[in-house]
């Protein structure tokens, strides 16, 4: 069989196999695994089985996922959230609107001890929903701050996220986390703009509460100061250079599981969930690593990037191929956490990639970009999907209906940060 009409029909059967809920690891795996023995033979096929996961299982750069899955467990365990949240709260929630934006603030810096875009949507779900609705909130306005506050997760540093893109694409993670800074911030700034149109359209949407007096916010700096700690060690030593990637991670887990225990004891069922929630997340991304490697040398063999890359050279149609990856992005986003819709796709777009002349470490922060707004797009959105499963009396119209601002919201950064690339490779250069 011809090797591009292969990896066709392999890349066919592996999103017909998604779609039969196979986990994504284990369909990229096995038609990756196929695909190349049908091409280099059965017994270098096999050995991939055995190579490609005792190679990740011992990749030390890979090793900072687990640790920073364990220090945003516990950090939600011991209410560090909560904490972020208040602050916010105190300082801006007798706003129009306020609690909304304190909801993304409160979002964007737990994003900074978390690196999970889930896991933060979850976090606030239970945080700041209910504190909303209590306080007359409309609850599309209410979910749509969280759902659209949550993709926050996987841009500000650390990211999970980021940590793969970093290693699949042989970059420096610290360069990503430092590019990613400055798209960080317009993301709230835009979010917080969305929030203030929001109300401006629907007054009703949104009320506001009692100033808090100068005491009452400085109790809540004061209760918020593990946040600042945990944050300031981890991000602060790895642009530093005092830390490592991977050590920062294993300080923060250090902090974050000592303020776990300051505040609720030792409680040996608390920290099982902990540990078994952050083993079940780490075990999910290292079976989509096996399998994205395995298949990747499928692709790799059959040369399909490389057709791909010169028919879209030869068409001349560059920059309608860059709008169709994004859309694509988006698509994949609305269907998939972050992960997979990042891993399926990086063994066809990185070559199209480095063809068009992009720089891999901008193109990074808008694959996340893009990913974070498929994360809240119709029909599916997986940050739509917790809050709807978290509080099925609010229907997914409404939450679609409340995201409606933040989606927009993420166009004209997307708009902004394609159009100059130097907001985020600008940072890197005089950092680094």
């Amino acid at each position: 069989m011809d090797p591009l009409v292969l990896a066709g029909l392999g890349f066919a059967v592996m999103l017909g196999m998604i779609a039969l809920h196979v986990p994504i690891g284990i369909a990229m795996g096995f038609v990756g695994m196929g695909g190349f023995a049908m091409v280099v033979g059965w017994g270098p096929g096999l050995s991939l089985l055995a190579s490609e996961p005792a190679a990740t299982l011992t990749n030390l750069n890979l090793a900072v996922i687990p640790l920073f899955m364990l220090m945003g467990n516990l950090a939600a365990a011991s209410g560090l959230a909560n904490d972020v949240y208040n602050i916010a709260h105190a300082f801006i929630g007798h706003r129009k609107g306020g609690l909304a934006t304190a909801t993304v603030l409160g979002c964007g810096g737990f994003g900074a001890i978390c690196g999970s875009g889930v896991a933060t949507t979850a976090t606030f779900g239970r945080v700041a929903l209910p504190e909303m609705l209590e306080r007359g909130y409309s609850p599309s306005l209410a979910t749509g701050s969280i759902a659209a506050g949550g993709t926050l997760g996987i841009i500000v540093p650390p990211s999970t996220i980021m940590v793969l893109y970093a290693i699949l694409t042989e970059q420096f993670v610290v360069e990503l986390f430092t590019a990613a800074l400055i798209p960080a911030v317009l993301a709230i700034v835009c979010y917080a703009g969305a929030v203030r149109l929001s109300v401006m359209i629907n007054p009703s949407a949104a009320t506001g509460i009692e100033r808090r007096s100068f005491r009452e916010r400085m109790i809540a700096l004061r209760n918020g100061w593990g946040v600042v700690v945990l944050a300031v060690v981890v991000l602060g030593g790895i642009y530093s250079g005092i830390f490592t990637v991977n050590e920062a991670a294993s300080v923060g887990v250090v902090i974050a599981f000592l303020f776990l225990i300051a505040r609720h004891g030792i409680n040996l069922r608390q920290l099982a969930g902990v540990l078994v929630t952050s083993a079940t997340a780490t075990a999910m991304i290292y079976v989509m690593v096996f399998g994205a490697t395995i298949f990747s040398y499928f692709m790799a063999v059959t040369d399909a990037p490389s057709f791909i890359v010169d028919g879209i050279a030869g068409s001349g149609m560059s920059s309608t191929a860059v709008i169709v990856l994004l859309l694509l992005y988006i698509v994949l986003g609305a269907f998939f956490d972050e992960v997979a819709a990042m891993i399926i796709t990086l063994p066809f777009v990185i070559p199209l990639v480095q063809q068009f002349g992009f720089d891999l470490v901008w193109w990074g922060i808008i694959n996340v970009i893009v990913i974070e707004i498929g994360m809240i797009t119709p029909p599916i959105g997986i940050n739509v999907m917790v809050l709807n499963a978290m509080r099925r009396d609010i229907g997914l119209p409404v939450i679609y209906r409340g995201i409606l601002p933040f989606f927009a919201a993420d166009l004209v950064r997307l708009a902004i940060l394609f159009t100059f690339p130097v907001l985020t490779l600008w940072l890197p250069s005089v950092v680094l």
